[in-house]
């Protein structure tokens, strides 16, 4: 083995806007849909809510991911938001882990009319589809929020991710 003083995936002629999106960052979502063998799910970060009526939440996806697939049959998905706890969780559903018998065995899932839920999330919306489009490299969602449980922050923080890392959001001290 080599060991390099340098970044293995450094680009030599960074893109610009891909630097600019990193260091706006965001909170981790796990995105699952499906049931049985057709399970599939995505970390994704490029996502906001809209509020109204109804009130969507908006996502770029991986237009060739299994999720993005599986939320095309199903038009239905589930998006939990993770902890600081749920790091290998994250890695294993972006690919960039190892998941020995897949992604759905390193945490405990429940069946939803939605699709999968990470079971301990305490937050957590059960979306339907509503369109998608092509929006550069990426498929944008429209999902509407039909079922929300929305429960305490968790107690280690929320895992967010800015400049390809994970970052721990806490709560404000004092609030």
């Amino acid at each position: 083995m080599t060991i390099h003083d340098t970044h293995p995936f450094a680009d030599s002629d960074p893109d610009p806007a891909r630097r600019f999106r990193a260091r706006v960052g965001g909170a981790v979502c796990l995105w699952t849909s499906g049931e049985g063998r057709n399970r599939a799910g995505l970390t994704v970060t490029s996502l906001m809510i809209a509020l109204g009526e109804p009130a969507q939440v908006l996502a770029l996806l991986d237009p060739d991911s299994d999720l993005t697939d599986a939320l095309r049959e199903t038009g239905r998905a589930v998006v939990s938001p993770l902890a600081w706890t749920d790091r290998d969780l994250a890695e294993a559903f972006a690919g960039t882990a190892p998941a020995p018998g897949g992604p759905f065995r390193v945490a405990a899932f429940t069946d939803t009319e939605w699709g999968p839920r990470l079971a301990p999330a305490a937050t957590w919306a059960g979306v339907e589809l509503v369109e998608e489009r092509e929006v550069g490299w990426s498929a944008l969602v429209a999902c509407r929020l039909v079922e929300v449980e929305v429960g305490d922050d968790p107690s280690s923080g929320v895992l967010g991710h800015r400049r390809g890392r994970f970052v721990r959001w806490a709560e404000p001290s004092g609030g």
